[in-house]
């Protein structure tokens, strides 16, 4: 038997620092340990603030999902006061973070997972060359095309928002600005042109062709535009063997309107769904550079170990629900909503392309509920009402970044803000070891990877850790 210690870090293409310690036994991982060695202490800044600098604050915690925390902070303060947003207020909220989420799933696709397919260790496959003409950073067409229908895209939020990222349009009540007639028709127009970008260049096909698929067979067999590269490259990796994730899946369920949320709110464990139950979360701190109890993040404190001692080794948390890990992101959001695709796909067991198949099959169905949303904008109603906060009381708001399940718990005591704590969903996906030696998602998937003899940065590994998407500075803010 021989057997290797290897620290594999830092990761590039992943937002944030991650360094992951892998124990290596014949060419297999035999364990993994996540570190996230970059601590912020953004709950530990919002002691003592004014409740409604969550708003300004709390966003400033990541670039890329900016919006996610700000819809967070506004349904926590919204909880406080016992109010909701006005109904156009909360489907403004919902335009400007669905595009958010859509333009992540498509940044990940191009720019940060596909283009490990262009490397030289995989030349002489018979997909290589369209790979490298499609995906090579920076230079790809497909990335190329990629940013620019991005870009286009966002201007949708600046339309509603004023400015992407750290918008504070989003507030407890609705939002800040009620868009006119015209900017309700450029929206549409804007959505028609990403729409013909989706239809021609990553889908090859309908938008609803796509959303609508039935099977896992049918979702894993799609053969059209960068979507189709994407299942023939999985087939020939077995991308759907690797990374094998516990079968569990969590969403605080998308985009609360009136009538409900747009993608359910559940878990999925055990082959069927099941409700929620927020009071069963709990943040260990066994293996994390934190002093204090295990608790509920409503409970819970961010005493930072200075001394870094071990066990421990990450300043994320380990977050769990019902004493259990839990996977979420794009996957998991589909599979708890139902859809036939994910839930036959979750049947066979979450894995490497199942989590890109799930965010593809979300950036579709996402763009049918984008322009429904748009299409009932009423520039003539009201967007957003005054909304007091009591002087004490606590706050609960849970939304749905693209990577997945992010939760705000606050805490108001004498008008001054005495708690504040976060669940991120990378802290979920990417959380150290419990109390019970029971590893985080990420370093139970990792375990079996592939390591060649003289691999430093084992590609199964990147393969691996890219399909969950991490955002190393929202994990530990």
């Amino acid at each position: 038997m021989t057997t290797r210690s290897l620290l594999v870090g830092p990761f590039n293409r992943v937002e944030g620092d991650l360094e992951i310690r892998l124990e290596v036994e014949d060419g297999q991982v035999s364990a993994a340990y996540a570190n996230s060695p970059m601590f912020r202490g953004f709950e530990v800044m919002m002691l003592g603030k004014d409740p409604m600098d969550a708003l300004t604050i709390t966003p400033r915690i990541c670039g890329i999902c900016s919006i996610s925390q700000s819809a967070a902070a506004a349904a926590a303060l919204g909880d406080l006061a016992g109010r909701a947003q006005l109904t156009q207020g909360a489907l403004a909220t919902a335009i400007m973070h669905g595009i958010e989420n859509l333009c992540d799933h498509l940044t990940h696709f191009n720019l940060f997972f596909c283009a490990d397919f262009a490397r030289p260790a995989y030349a002489g496959r018979p997909w290589h060359d369209r790979a490298l003409v499609r995906f090579t950073a920076m230079e790809g067409s497909a990335v190329r095309a990629c940013v620019a229908a991005r870009a286009d895209l966002l201007h949708i939020v600046g339309l509603l928002g004023g400015k992407w990222p750290h918008t504070l349009a989003i507030q407890p009540g609705g939002v800040t600005r009620a868009p006119t007639l015209r900017d309700r028709i450029r929206m549409g127009s804007t959505l028609a042109s990403f729409r013909r970008y989706l239809e021609t260049t990553l889908f090859g096909a309908p938008v609803e062709a796509f959303a609508e698929l039935q099977t896992a067979e049918a979702l894993c067999g799609w053969d059209r535009g960068d979507a189709g590269l994407f299942m023939e490259i999985a087939a020939d990796l077995g991308l759907g063997d690797m990374g094998v994730g516990p079968g569990r899946y969590l969403s605080f369920g998308a985009y609360p309107l009136p009538e409900g949320r747009a993608f359910a709110q559940g878990v999925w464990q055990n082959g069927a769904p099941v409700a929620l139950e927020t009071r069963s979360i709990r943040e260990d701190l066994s293996h994390a550079w934190m002093h204090g109890e295990t608790a509920h993040p409503s409970q819970g404190d961010t005493h930072p170990d200075e001394d870094m001692q071990s066990p421990a080794y990450s300043w994320c948390k380990a977050p769990r629900l019902a004493g259990q890990t839990m996977e979420t992101g794009a996957l998991a959001r589909q599979v708890v909503d139902g859809h036939p695709a994910a839930v036959a796909l979750a049947r066979q067991g979450s894995n490497v392309r199942a989590r890109v198949a799930g965010r593809l099959l979300e950036i579709a169905r996402t763009q049918i509920l984008l322009e429904r949303w748009v299409a009932a904008l009423d520039p003539d109603a009201r967007f957003i009402d005054p909304v007091p906060l009591p002087a004490s009381g606590v706050g609960e708001g849970l939304v749905e970044a693209a990577r997945g399940a992010l939760g705000h718990w606050i805490s108001v005591t004498g008008g001054r803000i005495s708690s504040y704590q976060i669940i991120a969903p990378t802290t979920w996906n990417f959380s150290p070891r419990d109390a019970q030696g029971q590893p985080g998602p990420v370093e139970a998937a990792l375990v079996g990877a592939e390591v060649g003899t003289t691999e430093e940065t084992p590609l199964s590994v990147q393969h691996i850790v890219r399909s969950f998407d991490p955002c190393m500075v929202c994990t530990v803010h």
